[in-house]
């Protein structure tokens, strides 16, 4: 009966998200010409808000715990397990202080309303899985891009999701490259729950009353042995997920 129930949500569901992302992306374009990067990275934050409230017909909740007061006037590394496609809105909307900019596939960059268009021009960096010197080129331009404007990177070092929400091992090169391109970055951990069950069913349809939970982890210095460190790091992580098939 669930899974009966989610196929009309989730058209609707995908309704709602397709105009939201066609109703974003003039915008975006304005924003980002005639105003700047501050504007169109507000235009940005309010659309992932939209995106989430999208969810809201599928029943989806979140919470977001962020007990640290984590400085705005520092780069940002944040590392997080990645169980879907949701994980991304939470992320950009509720740590929008710290303007995150995501290492995503270059597939991506073209062909997605608003998505691709934030992608290309909001400071995200996008990488050919199948070019390792292309990929290293751009994670290390991202790594300096943090580290001159005071902004964040987000990283997930699993390379692929978790379809199940077993934590994969961390494949740790671009994590390493962006820790040593951003000297003065703190490293914020985040473990993300249930992400996996909108997707429990495949595509479509979607899961219905998943509660999605992100928590933050004590922000760490980015000092001493890197490999320690990347351990300490994906232990912190693994820690906080909970839920799993």
């Amino acid at each position: 009966m669930r899974k009966l129930l989610a196929y009309p949500l989730t058209v609707l569901y995908f309704i709602l998200f397709g105009i939201t992302l066609v109703i974003f992306h003039p915008i975006q374009w304005i924003c980002f010409n005639l105003f700047g990067y501050n504007t169109h990275k507000k235009s940005v934050s309010i659309l992932n808000l939209f995106l989430i409230r999208c969810t809201h017909v599928l029943g989806t909740r979140y919470t977001f715990t962020n007990p640290h007061q984590i400085p705005t006037n520092k780069p940002l590394i944040i590392v997080s397990n990645h169980q879907s496609m949701n994980d991304i809105p939470p992320i950009i909307w509720y740590m929008r202080a710290h303007h995150p900019k995501f290492v995503s596939k270059i597939e991506l960059g073209k062909g997605i309303p608003s998505v691709s268009y934030n992608l290309r021009h909001g400071g995200s960096v996008l990488i050919d899985r199948k070019d390792a010197k292309q990929a290293l080129t751009e994670i290390s331009k991202l790594g300096r891009y943090i580290e001159k404007n005071n902004r964040s990177a987000v990283i997930f070092p699993e390379g692929t999701r978790s379809r199940t929400g077993h934590p994969k091992k961390f494949q740790t090169t671009g994590l390493k490259i962006l820790m040593k391109k951003a000297p003065s970055a703190l490293i914020v951990p985040i473990s993300i729950n249930n992400s996996w069950k909108m997707l429990r069913y495949g595509k479509f349809p979607y899961g219905i009353g998943s509660h999605l939970k992100f928590q933050v982890h004590q922000p760490l210095d980015n000092s001493g042995n890197a490999d320690e460190l990347i351990e300490k790091v994906e232990q912190l992580i693994n820690s906080g997920v909970t839920s799993y098939s």
